[in-house]
């Protein structure tokens, strides 16, 4: 299939994605700790809603991280999966690419995404292929890394290399503020459209064990302006200097903040609320302010 995202609205690079997720989902789940909590967390905001779901998928597929979770097992009748790599996925699955979706208009009752569309390049339009690909009144429920996401490693890897090699190359991914998130879905003709985040902090020993983390999770640099050749290894190391003089807890461990953009959105439906009309209201603030 064609790539629809222009040359020019690329950042990121695809086929890297596709190989390190693959690398990622055939390692031992040592590393989806994080894949898992956010999994839990996304679907908690599933069981809050009262109605069950006939045909649901779960693109972007992380392995079993929401397959496996009660909520869904009680809400959905059917479950596809689809992603760049299954890894551990079982049941109704198949290879999609979160940027063309192979999915006919209104055929899905939800859909729900964990940790798949920061690496989207055009994620106004992926939202707006999920939007059309739901039945009217369907759901769509995802979560994604925000901007506050790695501020610490971000901050430590551009001092370092600055000081190392008098420059500094794109290493931690450009992620969505939450201040976007809900425009980004009104924007792709979602109704209802709800953001919030979360803020999870990780402990390590070090800075080399987070790395291995992102390694693991298939969540490593593919920014396409991303150095081509091999970093320096004074880089890392002032680098990890850098993270332990600054970021380091009480205990000695190293703290690294993950900031997660939770995301809801319905297509639209006669049946659903509407917002009222701007300038309708009646209230009168004489009614909410003393008189001094």
């Amino acid at each position: 299939m064609q790539d629809t995202v222009p040359e020019q609205a690329r950042v990121f690079d695809r086929r890297m994605l596709r190989q390190r997720r693959a690398r990622a989902a055939a390692l031992p789940g040592d590393h989806d700790f994080l894949l898992r909590e956010v999994g839990e967390r996304l679907v908690d905001r599933l069981a809050d809603v009262t109605r069950s779901f006939p045909l649901a998928l779960d693109l972007g597929c992380r392995g079993k991280a929401l397959a496996e979770t009660a909520a869904v097992r009680d809400k959905v009748a059917t479950l596809f999966q689809g992603g760049l790599a299954l890894g551990d996925a079982s049941g109704l699955r198949f290879v999609a690419d979160e940027e063309m979706l192979p999915l006919r208009a209104e055929s899905l009752d939800l859909v729900l995404s964990n940790l798949a569309l920061h690496w989207v390049n055009d994620l106004p339009g992926g939202l707006a292929q999920i939007r059309a690909a739901l039945k009217p009144d369907g759901l769509f429920l995802a979560s994604l890394f925000g901007a506050g996401t790695l501020n610490e490693l971000r901050t430590c890897l551009m001092e370092a290399e600055l000081a190392e090699t008098g420059g500094a190359s794109p290493r931690v991914s450009p992620f969505a503020a939450l201040r976007d998130a809900a425009g980004l879905l009104q924007r792709a003709g979602f109704a209802l459209p709800v953001a919030d985040c979360d803020t999870i902090t990780v402990t390590y020993p070090d800075m080399f064990r987070l790395l291995a983390d992102l390694r693991g999770m298939g969540e490593t640099n593919i920014l396409l302006e991303r150095l081509k050749r091999p970093t320096r290894r004074a880089v890392f190391a002032r680098a990890a200097a850098l993270y332990q003089s600054r970021f380091a807890e009480p205990d000695g461990r190293l703290r690294a903040t993950f900031q997660i953009l939770f995301l809801t959105g319905w297509a639209p439906h006669a049946s659903q609320q509407l917002p009222a009309r701007r300038g309708s209201g009646q209230a009168d603030l004489r009614d909410v302010f003393r008189e001094h």
